[in-house]
């Protein structure tokens, strides 16, 4: 990113949808309404961001979107479709979850992880994927928008050593599938976190409620008429 464009980060001024387009090569004309449908999401979702911070989640979309034909990011290609299913779509989760450092597994373009860094840069964030490509796009964009909480490791969860106090993910269908690869990774009195469109089934939930307090939240995104739901999961003290 050019010095002008670092720079032209503190100008940014969503609130009246008046936002320097320096820095930006994707996004173009349809800057303005996007940063206005992000302010409004944000006002929805009751989340303390700054407009710097609000401006920095326009650039990593607009990153995502320059870069996603070379590392194959998204299928999602339009921007606004973009900024909704991706970026507002994990802001919804930011209120629900647990403190502590965070491990995202499966994280592919750093879906939740680069979203939760910008928001949280108190958090330290750890961004895991098999990916080769994902990651080096993740550290590209990590180092553009100088989040030093982000760690992105290309590695498959199996040989990863670290532990957290929060693991999340969206990658996942089957939501026994991420309790059994994230648990080795969970610290004491951590908790497990699935972004999922529908609710678990009843079969799901009783596979696991035996060892797991489990904890459905019904997600409201904005301009998303989908389903979401975040789980919450923490092993229960025998």
């Amino acid at each position: 990113m050019s010095a002008s464009a670092k720079t032209s980060l503190s100008s940014a001024s969503t609130g009246s949808v008046h936002m320097d387009s320096t820095g930006f090569v994707k996004l173009g004309s349809q800057l303005p309404a996007l940063a206005k449908t992000l302010s409004q999401a944000v006002d929805k979702l009751n989340l303390p961001l700054s407009e710097m911070q609000q401006r920095t989640l326009l650039l990593y979309l607009d990153q995502l979107l320059l870069w996603n034909k070379a590392y194959n990011l998204t299928a999602i290609t339009d921007p606004e479709e973009a900024l909704i299913k991706h970026v507002i779509d994990c802001l919804a989760i930011i209120t629900h979850l647990p403190a502590g450092s965070l491990l995202d597994i499966g994280t592919g373009a750093g879906l939740p992880a680069v979203i939760i860094a910008i928001c949280q840069p108190e958090r330290q964030c750890t961004a895991l994927d098999s990916n080769q490509k994902k990651i080096r796009f993740i550290k590209q964009i990590s180092s553009e928008l100088g989040l030093s909480n982000m760690q992105p490791i290309a590695s498959r969860i199996e040989a990863h050593e670290a532990s957290y106090d929060v693991v999340t993910s969206r990658a996942f269908a089957s939501l026994i599938d991420f309790v059994e690869v994230a648990q080795p990774r969970l610290a004491d009195n951590g908790y497990l976190c699935a972004m999922k469109g529908k609710a678990p089934s009843e079969e799901e939930l009783q596979a696991l409620e035996s060892e797991w307090n489990i904890k459905t939240i019904k997600l409201h995104v904005p301009y998303l008429h989908d389903s979401r739901h975040l789980i919450e999961l923490s092993i229960k003290n025998v």
